[in-house]
């Protein structure tokens, strides 16, 4: 069994391959998934099992610590990812999950804005300037290429400059902004990868067309868009479980009564096998909440096993 390193991991995936691998996937029964928690928002452990029966099945396990990004040596987020061949059991691979976490997490917002974005967006906006920021800009930048313009706010300026700089000397368009609010009014897709627990998107400021995709909320308290953004949109998630689980963007507006449960149109799996429309007017906002999940760490984890098994034949 053999431990493959972050490095590796950017050797063997490309987004546009891993956005493809992740809509095949899709295309497949679902995924069994099981989470479980312990510790709070300041401290958290977790371990999120998949079993794709037959196949694969995995698990990753997490840690969080938001205080490590007021330090800039260490990631909130640091996980490892076991694989196991699911006909016989045999440990198949170790993978550094802090890696394949940014990976997977990204690729699910691509493929989410592949389908539902709309076709030839202009201005992306990046709502966070964490490290998980500068890949989700990657990643809607290898769907929707007409992007021209990457925009980047945090609450604390001088990261979001940082991030901005970063992407420029990869040759992609971006600039910080601190006027959100105008920011919001001028985007065609908008991302946002926060841990905040006050909506940052404002329902009203949203142009017609817009596509939102919400990532950085992952519990009932955290939120990035307010009511009246959910209010104004045709609602999807990556995943039922996971959204309905307890992510505050799902969650709360339906316990304030904007939305109801039917509201949330459906998933990846509906979308890519037909079963709802996305888009359906130029005019349409979609709203995309990437809640996460332990099959899309197996998908990945078995595009990166492949890799590495083509390699070594």
């Amino acid at each position: 069994m053999r431990f493959i390193t972050a490095a590796e991991v950017r050797d063997a995936l490309t987004f546009p391959a891993l956005v493809a691998a992740l809509a095949q996937a899709h295309r497949r029964p679902k995924i069994e998934i099981q989470d479980a928690f312990l510790g709070g928002e300041a401290g958290q452990y977790f371990v999120r099992h998949a079993v794709d029966r037959g196949r694969f099945m995995g698990s990753k396990l997490i840690t969080s610590f938001p205080a490590n990004l007021a330090g800039g040596s260490l990631p909130a987020v640091q996980a490892v990812c076991v694989l196991f061949d699911g006909t016989d059991g045999r440990p198949l691979l170790v993978i550094d999950g802090t890696e394949l976490t940014l990976w997977r997490t990204a690729a699910d917002s691509a493929l989410g804005a592949q389908l539902l974005a709309p076709p030839a967006p202009q201005t992306l906006l990046v709502l966070g300037a964490g490290q998980l920021s500068a890949w989700i800009a990657r990643a809607h930048m290898s769907v929707r290429p007409s992007l021209r313009r990457v925009l980047i706010w945090n609450r604390t300026p001088d990261r979001a400059t940082q991030v901005a700089a970063m992407l420029a000397r990869e040759g992609i368009p971006a600039e910080s902004t601190g006027d959100l609010q105008a920011a919001t009014r001028m985007a065609d897709v908008i991302t946002t990868c926060t841990r905040s627990h006050e909506p940052l998107i404002k329902g009203a400021d949203l142009r017609p067309g817009v596509h939102l995709d919400l990532v950085g909320g992952y519990t009932a308290q955290t939120r990035e868009a307010d009511d009246e953004a959910a209010r104004r949109s045709l609602i999807f998630v990556d995943r039922r479980e996971s959204a309905f689980h307890g992510v505050g963007d799902i969650l709360q507006p339906i316990a304030s009564g904007a939305i109801r449960e039917s509201d949330v149109l459906g998933d990846l799996y509906d979308l890519i096998g037909g079963a709802v429309a996305g888009r359906r007017s130029p005019g349409d906002i979609t709203f995309f909440k990437n809640a996460g999940g332990a099959h899309l760490d197996l998908m990945t984890a078995e595009v990166v096993f492949r890799r590495f098994a083509d390699k070594a034949d």
